[in-house]
C-alpha cells in the first residue's frame, strides 16, 4: 500500500512590528529681544516717520501728487463736488466756467479760528482789487460743515462764498490736504484755459500776497483798462503834436511870405 505524504502547513507570516509613535517636531523657540535689538527697532521706525514727514510741506501733499505752476489740468472731473455754504453743489469746472478769468482758492483748516478768521478777512478787505477789479472769482475752502461755514461767512460779512468740502476731494485734489488728515493753509488759482497760476501752502498774509502778485501779473481789468487808456492818451498827445507843428509849419511859411512882399515892396 502506497504511503501518502503529506503537505505542511506554509509557516504563518511574522507578526508587522507595531507602528512608531510619530514624534512631533519641538518647534525652536524665537530668540528672545535684546534691549539693543528693540532700540534699534525703535530707531528705525522713528527714522522711517521722519522720512514720511519730510515729503510735506507745511502738512501739504507731496509735491509730485498736486498740480505746479504752469501745468494745465483737465477741469472735468477735478477734485469732485462740493457745497457752497448754502448747501447747494458745485465743482471746480463749474466756478471755473461762470468765472470772467478764472477762480482763486484759498485753503483754512478751521472756521472762526483766530488764523483763519484773519485770513479770510484780509481777503474780504482787498476783495474789490483781487476779484472785482481783476475778473477772479474768489472762494474760501475748508472741510467744515454748512452750518460752521454759515456762521462764519455772516459773522465777518465776507463779500464772497466758502466752499465745504468735508471729504477733502479737492482739498486733495490741488495739493492741500494735511497727513493723515487735516488741510494746509494755502492758496489755488487756475484760469479758465485750465492753466494753474499759482499753488502753494503759506500764511494767512502770505496767501493774500500769492494773490495780489497773480493779479498785478495779469494786469486784471483795470490794469488793462489803464493801459488802454495810456495808450489812447500818448496817441491824443501825439495828435496834438502833431497839429501843433502843422500850425507852426503854416505860420512860419505865411511868415517867410509876408518878409518876401515886403522885400519886393521895398525894391519898387
Amino acid at each position: 500500500m502506497p504511503v501518502e505524504l503529506r503537505k505542511r502547513k506554509a509557516p504563518a507570516p511574522p507578526p508587522e512590528p507595531p507602528a512608531k509613535k510619530a514624534t512631533t517636531a519641538k518647534k525652536a523657540a524665537a530668540p528672545k529681544k535684546t534691549a539693543a535689538t528693540k532700540v534699534a527697532e525703535a530707531v528705525k521706525e522713528t527714522v522711517t516717520k521722519v522720512a514720511e514727514a519730510a515729503t510735506f510741506t507745511n502738512g501739504a501733499a507731496p509735491a509730485s501728487d498736486k498740480p505746479s505752476v504752469g501745468d494745465v489740468i483737465s477741469l472735468e472731473g477735478f477734485g469732485g463736488e462740493v457745497t457752497f455754504q448754502t448747501g447747494d453743489f458745485t465743482t471746480l469746472a463749474a466756478l471755473v466756467e461762470k468765472s470772467k478769468k478764472g477762480v482763486v482758492l484759498f485753503t483754512y483748516p478751521k472756521a472762526s479760528t483766530p488764523g483763519c478768521t484773519r485770513q479770510v478777512c484780509l481777503f474780504r478787505d482787498e476783495y474789490t482789487s483781487l476779484a472785482t477789479d481783476s475778473g477772479f472769482d474768489i472762494y474760501g475752502l475748508s472741510t467744515d460743515s454748512i452750518r460752521a461755514n454759515t456762521t462764519f461767512k455772516e459773522k465777518q460779512k465776507l463779500p464772497y462764498e466758502l466752499l465745504c468740502d468735508p471729504r477733502a476731494s479737492l482739498i486733495s485734489a490741488i495739493g492741500l490736504k494735511k497727513a493723515p488728515k487735516g488741510t494746509a493753509r494755502g492758496v489755488f488759482v487756475v484760469d479758465k484755459s485750465g492753466k494753474v497760476l499759482a499753488a502753494q501752502a503759506g500764511s494767512p498774509e502770505g496767501t493774500v500776497k500769492v494773490v495780489r502778485e497773480v493779479v498785478e501779473g495779469l494786469g486784471g481789468d483795470k490794469g488793462e483798462e489803464k493801459k488802454n487808456g495810456e495808450v489812447e492818451e500818448k496817441k491824443e498827445e501825439e495828435e496834438v503834436v502833431t497839429e501843433e507843428k502843422k500850425e507852426e509849419a503854416v505860420a512860419a511859411v505865411e511868415e517867410k511870405k509876408e518878409e518876401e512882399e515886403k522885400e519886393e515892396e521895398k525894391k519898387e
